[in-house]
């Protein structure tokens, strides 16, 4: 569904600074998918690039995490298409 994506760990490694990420993600043009919070408050505070979905999960699984970002694709890609946007929070319901 997205092709293009990578996981932090295959490009910069294990243990790479949140610096490290944001820098990476606003040097290529990613948008960064992240549980962490930090990430939300880097973005509220230095803003866009780059852009920041940030999943409110509360110890969701791995599936229903990607249960939901399947099941909002398209309000992702307009997100990211969007001039505008900057961030944006995607509740993950737990299913169990």
């Amino acid at each position: 569904m997205f092709p293009d994506t990578e996981h932090v760990r295959r490009t910069l490694g294990t243990g790479s600074t949140d610096a490290a990420v944001w820098a990476f993600a606003k040097s290529t043009g990613r948008t960064l998918v992240t549980l962490d919070d930090d990430f939300q408050i880097l973005s509220l505070t230095l803003g866009a690039p780059p852009k920041v979905i940030w999943l409110d999960a509360h110890n969701a699984s791995n599936a229903e995490i990607a249960g939901a970002l399947v099941e909002r694709g398209e309000a992702i890609r307009e997100f990211i298409a969007s001039a505008e946007s900057t961030m944006l929070v995607l509740r993950v319901p737990r299913m169990r």
